[in-house]
């Protein structure tokens, strides 16, 4: 998502802006559309369009930018399993993106065809990996960093492969596709509960995969201990 103010600014949201916008840029290509023409096309004007986005660029990650602001004030709510906090984070930006999937079907097109927008997709990506990254260091003290990167790294490709499927097809590709591909990417980093039952007063034996990181064995074991 000229001067003079067609329609005042709060009959046309943000998110009308970026579908005016990334019409325009589908229909006439990014380079040869100017401000004046997504402004006009919004019904907006042209200080309106600056102070809602910093360039026409910003338009095409708008989205990306609400959804790193909601998932940060996700993340900051408690939450028991900071492994699965993270996978559910990964859902609900996808869940809003396959909720229109022709919005972001033109808006993926638009950035493969612009070389800068590749580039600053790119730093977008390791945006959302770095807020994994440091959400799960800051949930687990102790955590070996390499398992917490390791983890955000793979939830983002995970992430983005199945989005590249919704985006490279013309069909639905349902969250719940995402959802069996991180509860495996859990299971293999040996984070996926096994719901396992204990009766009372009695020994437990706990069992861990091997590759499940120290800190999340410390977790687990503080979580029966305390129940």
């Amino acid at each position: 998502m000229s001067d003079t103010v067609a329609v005042p600014s709060q009959a046309a949201p943000r998110a009308a802006v970026v579908a005016a916008a990334l019409e325009l840029f589908a229909e006439q290509g990014f380079d040869q559309t100017s401000v004046e023409q997504i402004a006009q096309a919004a019904g907006v004007s042209r200080s309106t369009f600056f102070r809602q986005f910093g360039g026409k660029d910003d338009v095409v990650f708008a989205d990306h930018e609400v959804q790193l602001d909601r998932l940060r004030e996700f993340l900051a709510k408690p939450h028991d399993d900071p492994w699965a906090a993270v996978c559910e984070a990964s859902v609900l930006v996808y869940t809003h993106f396959v909720a229109d999937p022709e919005l972001a079907r033109r808006r993926y097109a638009v950035v493969r065809g612009v070389p800068a927008l590749r580039d600053r997709e790119i730093v977008t990506v390791f945006r959302y990996e770095r807020l994994f990254d440091e959400y799960l260091r800051a949930s687990l003290p102790g955590l070996d960093p390499l398992d917490a990167v390791g983890f955000a790294a793979l939830v983002t490709a995970i992430h983005n492969h199945v989005l590249r499927k919704l985006l490279r097809g013309t069909k639905k590709v349902p969250v719940s596709v995402l959802r069996t591909a991180l509860d495996d990417a859990r299971r293999r980093f040996g984070v996926l509960p096994e719901g396992t039952e204990t009766g009372e007063d009695e020994v437990v034996v706990a069992v861990f995969p091997r590759a499940m990181p120290t800190a999340e064995v410390a977790r687990r074991l503080r979580e029966h201990l305390d129940t």
